[in-house]
């Protein structure tokens, strides 16, 4: 396409319509009412123009609109995946802490059982002293079997959002492993 001929043909169109348009008339007359002036032809394809740009600039406004509307909520539920999985890491490790501490104490009740039996079969004395070194035997074994529970515990806490992870298992068999070593620690002195 010939764009030096379209434009001659575009100026020529222009200048046609500038020497059509209206020259300033003479005042009004008094006692004429000022009326509106006729919009040339002109200004009729200047409105036009002035309206197609408009109504292009607000669809293009609107599309810019409803894009950010788009990032705005893709960048949300980014934000909230994001905050879900740390929130998920975080009771992982705090699981994995608590079970850290249920095995630790689970072994130091089997190493007290064991280590009580192994003084009654070794020592024997005063009937006080195998009685308190099998009354500590005995919580040593609880335990052991408390930290057990507390621990299949943990595996079903973890899946619930707002469940603490400790439990009372953990917390009795501490206890019981602290009265069996104060049991045996006494048997020994007495």
């Amino acid at each position: 396409m010939n764009f030096g001929k379209v434009f001659k043909v575009f100026d020529t169109v222009m200048s046609v319509i500038d020497a059509t348009k209206e020259q300033p008339a003479d005042p009004a007359k008094t006692g004429d009412r000022p009326s509106a002036p006729i919009p040339s032809f002109g200004d009729q394809i200047e409105m036009r123009l002035t309206n197609v740009v408009i109504s292009a600039l607000k669809e293009a406004f609107n599309r810019d609109e409803a894009r950010l509307e788009l990032e705005r909520t893709h960048l949300e539920e980014q934000r909230r995946r994001a905050e879900e999985t740390m929130r998920i890491e975080l009771r992982k490790q705090a699981a994995d802490r608590e079970l850290g501490r249920l095995k630790l104490i689970g072994v130091a009740g089997l190493v007290g059982w064991i280590a009580c039996m192994v003084v009654l079969v070794l020592r024997s004395a005063a009937p006080l002293m195998r009685g308190l070194l099998i009354g500590a035997a005995i919580l040593a074994l609880g335990s052991l079997g408390s930290a057990f529970v507390a621990q299949s515990r943990i595996g079903a806490y973890v899946l619930e959002k707002d469940r603490p992870l400790t439990s009372t298992a953990g917390t009795v068999a501490l206890s019981l492993l602290l009265a069996a070593l104060a049991l045996a620690a006494v048997s020994l002195l007495v």
